[in-house]
């Protein structure tokens, strides 16, 4: 179980990391998508932060547990708001998008509380 729980945490994080990382950069589908689910500019860089944070955060618990919990939710909770961002700007075939990111969070919670 604790490979599981390795493997998902570190899939989390790099998915997360990722995430994080090309908003960081503004990579240009990025601030398209930001555009279009009218995201304001400000926010961009804290947003990016938040989710390397979060990834930072998840790798960090797998040595202090109640790090990687933390950061868990955290992360559920930003990928949820994600969802219900391009849920009110109208883009609903874009739903899925925030929560193939939250899968492998969510995993990585129930495994790291599962041991």
């Amino acid at each position: 179980m604790r490979t599981a729980q390795i493997v998902v945490t570190l899939l989390a994080a790099l998915m997360s990391g990722f995430s994080g990382a090309v908003l960081l950069m503004r990579a240009q589908w990025i601030v398209k998508a930001l555009t279009d689910y009218r995201v304001p500019q400000g926010w961009w860089t804290l947003l990016g932060v938040a989710k390397a944070a979060g990834a930072v955060g998840l790798v960090a618990g797998l040595f202090v547990p109640v790090i990687g919990v933390l950061a868990g939710i955290g992360l559920v909770v930003y990928f949820a708001g994600a969802a219900v961002t391009v849920a009110r700007a109208r883009w609903y075939s874009h739903i899925p998008f925030p929560l193939v990111y939250a899968a492998p969070v969510v995993g990585a919670l129930v495994l790291g509380c599962a041991n």
